[in-house]
């Protein structure tokens, strides 16, 4: 019988498990982990795991979103109604107040913020001195990201560095930190984005609205089809096209681009996602395509 059990189980629970246990490990062993929540799919995602690993007690860490101030207003809509639907504490911390204090400093008005939410970041993790900061981020996405361990140590200036991890054996997961170093723990990392949108589908997660397809005004920059937006106008020549799209990641506005799709439902995505060769970042992230080792130099700087 426990033989017919196990061999019942699907890829998804064997993910669901391990994730589960990931963030059991973590809230036993760290004194102050913090959860990233975005209003993201992945984020969304860890939510429904934390649900399973704590419930129906409350969770054993706070959730926290670095905001860029250039979001998509569907995604923070968003964000705050699930996070009082779970009942659960939301800190929220600004780029715009780290550029008001002087520690993050803008070329120009309107750049991107998506790298500068590092600073952000370390700024919160000295705040609240947490040792721990659980995300979403998935080794298929792009490179840098597949270097990661589940238990990925930062040193306490919050730089991260590729050849010094930890091993990570037979499931152990090294927790020890000293003061004023911290962890990022991607409990999903084994995940693909085919399987968060399998897993979406057989929990039937609410998500914004971006994520399915929609008609939009859109431009073409860069082989990529860019939003056109109050905050990213259509430059000088370039010709406005309003397509059916959706957004396969939803980051900061200056920066993330959709796909053309007509795909309403999560079966639809699902369908799409199996047969595209085109990993998310490639297709979405205009930031991404500076070179491939920009998400790595981020990283290394304190980047999610």
């Amino acid at each position: 019988m426990e033989t017919a059990t196990l061999l019942e189980q699907t890829h998804l629970d064997w993910l669901e498990s391990e994730a589960v246990h990931i963030l059991r490990e973590v809230a036993a062993e760290c004194e102050r982990p913090v959860l990233l929540f975005s209003g993201g799919k992945d984020s969304c995602v860890l939510l429904r795991l934390a649900e399973k690993a704590f419930r129906p007690g409350k969770f054993p860490f706070p959730l926290l979103h670095v905001d860029t101030g250039h979001n998509f207003p569907e995604v923070i809509a968003f964000r705050d109604r699930r996070v009082a639907e779970l009942g659960e504490t939301l800190i929220v911390r600004r780029v715009e107040d780290s550029i008001a204090r002087g520690t993050v400093v803008l070329q120009h008005a309107n750049d991107s913020r998506n790298a500068a939410q590092a600073t952000t970041l370390l700024e919160a993790i000295a705040e609240f001195r947490f040792d721990a900061c659980i995300g979403g981020a998935r080794r298929d996405e792009e490179k840098a990201r597949a270097k990661e361990r589940i238990c990925s140590f930062r040193d306490e200036f919050g730089q991260w560095d590729p050849k010094n991890q930890r091993p990570e054996l037979w499931n152990l997961y090294n927790t020890k930190v000293h003061p004023g170093e911290n962890i990022r723990v991607f409990p999903i990392s084994n995940w693909t984005e085919l399987d968060v949108w399998q897993y979406v589908e057989r929990e039937r997660l609410s998500l914004p609205s971006l994520y399915y397809s929609h008609a939009r005004d859109v431009v073409r920059r860069k082989g990529l089809l860019a939003p056109v937006t109050a905050l990213t106008p259509a430059h000088e020549g370039e010709a406005v096209e309003r397509l059916n799209v959706r957004f396969r990641t939803v980051g900061d506005v200056s920066c993330t681009c959709p796909v053309a799709s007509d795909a309403t439902t999560s079966a639809d995505i699902i369908a799409e996602t199996a047969v595209t060769n085109i990993t998310e970042r490639g297709a979405t992230r205009m930031d991404d395509q500076v070179s491939e080792a920009s998400m790595e130099r981020r990283k290394k700087r304190g980047y999610f």
